[in-house]
């Protein structure tokens, strides 16, 4: 009793706080989508709504299905608007780790998903599903066909897509469904919620812009006028798999400073081989990240290049010079280096290797979010540098347009 009367309270409040975009929309529909820009609200709307099912429906049967399976503990489940959070007393759900699994006292059970891991989702069966920032999902169309196939209990199941959009394929199919309802709101529909630093120092310097108009307003940016790649383009080059590989490299942009505050660090992996007559390049992975020391990214770049089982390291060495080619030695001083130096702007140099995707030359192993955001958006006229972007151009130039780039035998990539 005292369970029911505190799950009835925490239904109340939230229906007392909630946004209008938060909200259970009204009608038949299967599929709720809900668009927002960063902060909007989106994963307290979709752990509110899990909640709900868990409580008024007895043992259901829940799918989470995040960008990795930490995203799916740490944003959806543990976060500050996850589920647990939200959870009246009495009624929270026990997270059991190895099992990646929400247990609630009445019955109901919520299983955590990677959108790395497309075929974990097989075997199982749902009465309602998840999905958060189904727009950076790695393996978007073979998840979400494995989820679509799982979701097959009950008289009427449903899910709900919680993210900030990009103009992806699968998600325009989504929007255009009879059975979907889409939802829009952007960030500052949340503003009440939201530090005021974040729009004086942060919102302020993407207003106005495209990717501001995606990250801020929520909205699909299809194409920026004068941006050597589009949407359309990056949709052509996308491949589910590589084939054997020839050749492997690993490219860094190393930031001009580190620590805390330090730019970010683009990290590219791409490979090349034969297809047909045509040599093709495939860019396999990227691992960026901002706020690195010299060593941590030396370290990262040296992991990436082990795993992959790459050939060599592509590092740009005009900030810095030769430390940045000595940062790599002292963590890993086995794995061979060779240093690039731009002498020209980074669209005179990035334009080569769009012509190449312009020819069916450089191939995308699944989604990378923030790379194609990068290159979809980069016109050559000031704003961030676009350090993911300006990796890909070294990974490429070095594997098909510099004149040492070998010519490719075969080999298996491991």
């Amino acid at each position: 009793m005292l369970r029911e009367v505190a799950r009835q309270e925490a239904e109340k409040l939230w229906k007392a706080n909630a946004h209008d975009h938060q909200k259970e929309p009204a009608g038949d529909w299967t599929t709720w989508l809900l668009l927002g820009g960063r902060g909007a609200g989106k994963t307290r709307a979709g752990a509110e709504w899990v909640r709900k099912i868990a409580n008024d429906n007895g043992p259901a049967a829940i799918a989470l299905v995040a960008e990795t399976y930490a995203d799916a503990r740490e944003v959806m489940i543990e976060g500050p608007s996850g589920i647990r959070a939200v959870s009246p007393p009495g009624a929270t759900p026990h997270y059991e780790a190895s099992r990646r699994r929400l247990v609630w006292p009445d019955g109901a059970v919520a299983y955590a998903f990677s959108a790395e891991d497309p075929d974990g989702i097989r075997g199982y069966q749902f009465t309602a599903a998840w999905s958060d920032e189904f727009a950076k999902w790695r393996y978007a169309e073979e998840t979400w066909s494995n989820l679509q196939l799982a979701l097959r209990l009950g008289e009427k199941p449903r899910q709900m897509v919680t993210t900030t959009p990009r103009p992806m394929a699968l998600l325009k199919r989504l929007i255009a469904s009879p059975i979907t309802k889409t939802v829009r709101a952007s960030t500052y529909d949340n503003r009440a919620h939201l530090s005021d630093a974040f729009f004086t120092e942060i919102a302020a310097l993407y207003e106005g812009t495209a990717l501001g108009r995606q990250e801020l307003m929520g909205e699909i940016v299809d194409d920026v006028a004068g941006a050597l790649w589009t949407w359309n383009l990056i949709e052509a080059a996308r491949i589910s798999a590589a084939p054997a590989l020839d050749r492997i490299v690993v490219a860094v942009d190393p930031p001009a400073t580190g620590g805390e505050n330090a730019d970010e660090c683009g990290i590219v992996i791409a490979g090349v081989a034969y297809c047909g007559e045509v040599m093709t390049a495939f860019v396999l992975a990227d691992w960026s990240a901002a706020g690195l020391s010299p060593r941590q990214w030396a370290e990262k770049t040296a992991a990436a290049y082990h795993e992959f089982s790459a050939d060599r390291i592509v590092v740009e060495v005009n900030q810095g010079g030769d430390m940045a080619k000595a940062v790599i030695a002292q963590v890993d001083a086995s794995a061979p280096v060779r240093g690039v130096h731009a002498t020209r702007g980074k669209r005179l140099r990035a334009e080569p290797v769009a012509a190449l995707y312009e020819q069916g030359r450089v191939r995308h192993v699944g989604d990378l979010p923030k790379l194609e955001d990068q290159m979809t958006t980069f016109t050559g006229e000031g704003g961030k540098s676009p350090d993911r972007l300006d990796a890909l151009v070294w990974a490429i130039t070095d594997l098909i347009l510099s004149p040492r780039a070998p010519k490719p035998g075969v080999r298996k990539l491991n």
